[in-house]
């Protein structure tokens, strides 16, 4: 926690500034590692406060161990200026991305000699340690055991939210904390559908179904998708499949260190418009995954940002055509010195149930 807090203080000399607020749950997760729901963390070059209500102060005592825990008084906001006065900090840094107007209004406002500037510390999370790699890896071992495991409850007449009920139940039996999202079980016309989250539909023999799901393990999120067919489907359905494992294939092998975000979404990109499906690819290739099921780097066309050892990153290429059906194959994967780790290891083979 001492290296994060270090880092965090030469981006605040960087930036020179007196001081941050750091108001975004996994942010104040990775820099305290307190887990309570109730926080604020106020940080200068020689001081980490950690600021909580009275359900989390001997919480915050035993996991924040590098900060002094200060209980709210009022409110957050109250007990937050009366720090802001006793350290004398001018020059305030605050996460924009997070802290609303109302809250930023209560702060800020009353204090005129103030300067307070919007900042983003998602950045600081992008490049995973070995702790982290731990335990991103188990979290895609039990999705991966979870896929294995599904494969046997998948058939005619079971319903897409049965399917995600299994998945979670199955996955928090086998160790994690939660599900990292609301899964997605989208079957026949509606696996055109990217973010069909399940509902009471059944299963028919002849129809697509894609699954996207992932757990929450220690508090690092897995996130993988998998289609799949139910009986013998239309050929088409088939074809596109086949495109989309290509550009997932390819994709894979352009990732490694020195590569932007952006080209490797448009190496897979390329696959999908020759073959005259680009108007149906409308996301992103992908998204880093961590603390959040969805952070820093983003593979997408308006991501620059150079890949780097050790940021964990999914690559989902699909295709959707409206009313038909559609495809998507996701994996989450670690940047290495040599290219990249699938973390996510369960067969991208097109399965026929």
């Amino acid at each position: 926690m001492q290296r994060r807090l270090n880092k965090l203080r030469s981006f605040l000399a960087e930036q020179q500034l007196d001081a941050l607020l750091v108001s975004k749950p996994e942010n104040r997760l990775y820099l305290s590692g307190f887990t309570g729901s109730a926080g604020l963390l106020y940080i200068t070059g020689e001081q980490a406060i950690l600021i909580t209500d009275s359900r989390y102060v001997e919480q915050a005592g035993k996991q924040a161990d590098h900060y002094e825990i200060v209980q709210q008084g009022t409110s957050f906001e109250e007990t937050l200026k009366g720090i802001i006065v006793k350290t004398g900090s001018k020059h305030i840094g605050f996460e924009s991305n997070h802290l609303t107007v109302q809250q930023y209004k209560k702060i800020a406002e009353p204090a005129t000699d103030i300067e307070w500037q919007g900042q983003s510390l998602d950045g600081l999370r992008r490049i995973k340690d070995e702790n982290e790699l731990v335990v991103l890896r188990k979290a895609a071992s039990i999705a991966d055991a979870a896929f294995q495991h599904i494969l046997s409850v998948i058939k005619s007449g079971v319903s897409e939210k049965d399917i995600a009920l299994e998945l979670d139940f199955f996955m928090r039996r086998s160790g994690a904390e939660k599900s990292a999202f609301d899964f997605i079980v989208a079957s026949g016309t509606r696996s055109s559908l990217p973010h069909g989250v399940a509902t009471g539909k059944l299963l028919r023999r002849g129809e697509m179904v894609t699954l996207d799901y992932g757990c929450v393990f220690e508090n690092y999120c897995s996130d993988i998708t998998r289609t799949l067919a139910v009986g013998t489907v239309d050929p088409q359905l088939t074809h596109i499949y086949g495109v989309v494992q290509q550009a997932q294939q390819v994709a894979l092998q352009a990732l490694r260190p020195g590569v932007e975000a952006s080209a490797v979404d448009k190496i897979a990109r390329d696959i999908i418009v020759s073959h005259g499906y680009g108007q149906y690819f409308g996301h992103g290739l992908g998204h880093g995954v961590g603390l959040a099921v969805h952070e820093e780097p983003r593979l997408a066309p308006v991501d620059h940002t150079i890949l780097e050892p050790g940021m964990v990153v999914t690559v989902e290429p699909g295709i959707y055509l409206p009313g038909f059906g559609g495809v998507r194959i996701e994996d989450t994967v670690l940047i290495t010195a040599g290219g990249c780790e699938r973390l996510t290891v369960s067969s991208k083979d097109f399965i026929k149930i």
